[in-house]
């Protein structure tokens, strides 16, 4: 293994992003042996923000070709718009998703730069208040799976009948979303593995939601943060888990609590790290989810401080492995 990513990286990989005629073929050569890695733009959010298009090119020319978007955009629920603002204000964040551009727009620059949109975040109040105009709007893009991100209102999780409902919500908008050739997806936070009586609500969601409309988004920094191992649920769960968010950590985390609160994930978020930097066995994480199904691969550094140096870093690291 690290003979291997040794070469990748003297033998000019890391130079694909000058995109010589040298570093696209070695660039190929490697791609064709990969599942292809995307990115989530929450990574990069300020980057997307001031410059999609820009952005969209960067992102092909390192060598990733899938992309993920998060919200709100112009189809979300009005409560999530404007209860988003405050926060983008404090990010520093100018507009929402799409930034400006049309779907039209969105669509033909990801045709122009070799990108597909696999995947989008969408939050739980537009799930349920306009999830058929939400549909509508974002099957041109191709979009198979709409993940909710994090249950926000701890209201919707405090015990297990309130996570028997979310199964039951699950399925009925996973069963809705089957007919545009969508999944429901849901991404872990972290809270999920804190126990209530026995029983562990990442357990609960994974055995009472429908295999068929309803699939999961694996976040393993999350779920390491909340004392769980993301290669354990991969070899239980063979064929739930499509998608992967992919971010290391510079040393072991966990959550003070249970991880329930902002406060616990904003705690946390100075120990994210580039793929490939810090303590977590990737190789193995990324070995385990190929052989349970995995289909797709997305960093994830939630808000880098070092936008470009994280993309060109952790798309060679990630290539390596």
């Amino acid at each position: 293994m690290l003979q291997r990513r040794q070469f990748i990286k003297t033998s000019g990989l890391a130079a694909a992003i000058a995109m010589s005629p040298f570093a696209q073929s070695l660039l190929e050569q490697f791609s064709k042996k990969k599942k292809a890695l995307g990115v989530q733009l929450f990574t990069i959010p300020q980057m997307a923000d001031n410059d999609l298009k820009g952005t969209l090119k960067l992102l092909s020319e390192i060598g990733y070709r899938e992309v993920e978007f998060f919200g709100p955009y112009p189809f979300s629920a009005t409560e999530t718009i404007e209860g988003w603002k405050p926060l983008a204000a404090q990010l520093g964040f100018k507009r929402n998703a799409f930034y400006g551009y049309s779907l039209a727009e969105v669509k033909s620059m990801l045709a122009d730069f070799g990108l597909k949109t696999p995947s989008m975040h969408l939050d739980m109040i537009t799930f349920r208040k306009n999830l058929k105009a939400t549909l509508d709007a974002v099957a041109p893009l191709g979009v198979k799976y709409l993940a909710l991100p994090a249950l926000q209102d701890i209201n919707d999780r405090r015990n297990l009948d309130d996570y028997k409902r979310l199964c039951d919500e699950f399925n009925r908008f996973g069963e809705q979303m089957s007919t545009y050739g969508m999944a429901f997806t849901y991404h872990n936070h972290g809270f999920e593995h804190a126990d209530m009586g026995g029983v562990k609500p990442m357990d609960f969601l994974l055995q009472n939601t429908d295999p068929k409309n309803v699939k999961f988004e694996l976040d393993i920094f999350w779920m390491a943060a909340a004392g769980a191992d993301p290669k354990d649920f991969l070899a239980r769960y063979p064929g739930r888990f499509k998608l992967m968010h992919i971010k290391d950590a510079s040393e072991p985390v966990r959550f003070k609590g249970d991880g329930g609160t902002p406060d616990q994930w904003m705690a946390v978020f100075s120990k994210m790290a580039d793929p490939g930097t810090g303590v977590f066995d990737i190789a193995g994480i990324l070995t385990a989810a190929k052989k349970s199904g995995v289909e797709h691969f997305l960093l994830e550094r939630d808000l880098t401080p070092t936008p470009v140096e994280t993309l060109k870093n952790s798309f060679v690291n990630l290539m390596g492995m």
